[in-house]
């Protein structure tokens, strides 16, 4: 860096970065306008396409090059704080946003069904089949990997030899990303996937993942020494501590973190309440239409058993 960082702040926070390349910005916004061609395409051809959709994924893409264009950025490679904040962003508040856009619906309906567009959506359909997605997909797999990007790599001593490599720093904003996208799908996509999550094992996933954040957001605020030298000597020209440094960045694992994670909540549990409810309405109106075979069976089975009671006592009340 040619010039050394002003105190951290607001309005140095929103400033071009002067250390990124720019190609993580690049591909974000790349990938916003091949999704917008795909909508427009289904729009001008009288096709149905959500716009909710599509803004939330243009929003997603919008913020990783927001957070990893901006001077933001420059302040993540000698603040924890910002840092962690970085790191939060992309595994916690961006993949629901993409996820919900379903960008692989979108592709599968968009994409022409001849030419090369074939081909697209034969290596995607075999992608989406495949053995190594459905392990992927799999909680067990996702929530390991979120326990590595937290305790593993803040308590086992891998955050300074990563970050210490030329492409350490930009190597694990794309590992968070990708890690909150393959943790979110299988929560929050209704898409056709290799592996189906009831609603209550989608809650017991987040539920959980609520818990491992508060308890290590508070770990790193209660801390009283550094857990990385990466961040041990900050610019004299920030004027921070090191350790109160730290203790901020446990704070946002724990308010800054947890705020996306229980929003998705409850839309989870608004959503398994109206799946509920829809698979009730469509069983009342299926027994209006055909009748209830189980309750006709009961109300029969009782029905016999009044008979009966009624032939066993008649007898016993004539006179002799």
């Amino acid at each position: 860096m040619t010039t050394p960082l002003a105190p951290p702040g607001l309005d140095e926070f929103l400033g071009l970065s002067a250390t990124t390349s720019f190609a993580l910005p690049i591909a974000a916004m790349t990938i916003a306008v091949l999704y917008l061609i795909g909508a427009i395409g289904m729009w001008a051809t009288g096709r149905r396409w959500s716009v909710a959709r599509t803004i939330s994924f243009v929003i997603g893409c919008g913020v990783i090059a927001a957070t990893t264009g901006s001077a933001l950025e420059d302040y993540s490679q000698v603040m924890l704080s910002v840092f962690m904040f970085e790191q939060l962003t992309l595994m916690m508040l961006v993949p629901p946003l993409l996820v919900l856009g379903s960008p692989g619906r979108l592709l599968l309906r968009s994409v022409p069904h001849r030419g090369l567009g074939r081909v697209v959506l034969a290596v995607s359909l075999s992608s989406l089949r495949s053995r190594s997605t459905r392990w992927l997909l799999h909680p067990v797999f996702s929530v390991s990997i979120f326990l590595l990007l937290f305790y593993g790599l803040y308590l086992g001593d891998l955050l300074d030899p990563i970050l210490g490599l030329p492409i350490g720093h930009a190597s694990l904003e794309l590992v968070f990303l990708i890690a909150g996208i393959v943790f979110t799908i299988p929560i929050l996509s209704d898409g056709p996937l290799p592996i189906r999550m009831s609603y209550p094992a989608r809650a017991l996933d987040l539920a959980a993942e609520v818990a491992l954040h508060a308890f290590f957001g508070v770990f790193l605020m209660m801390s009283p020494t550094l857990f990385t030298d990466y961040f041990a000597n900050p610019p004299a020209s920030l004027g921070i501590d090191p350790l109160v440094d730290q203790g901020v960045a446990g704070g946002l694992a724990w308010s800054y973190g947890e705020a996306p994670t229980v929003l998705v909540l409850m839309y989870i549990l608004h959503r398994w309440f109206r799946d509920d409810t829809d698979k009730a309405t469509a069983a009342d109106a299926r027994a209006d239409q055909h009748g209830n075979a189980d309750l006709d069976a009961y109300n029969e089975y009782l029905a016999r058993l009044r008979s009966r009671g009624g032939s066993d006592s008649s007898p016993a009340g004539e006179p002799g």
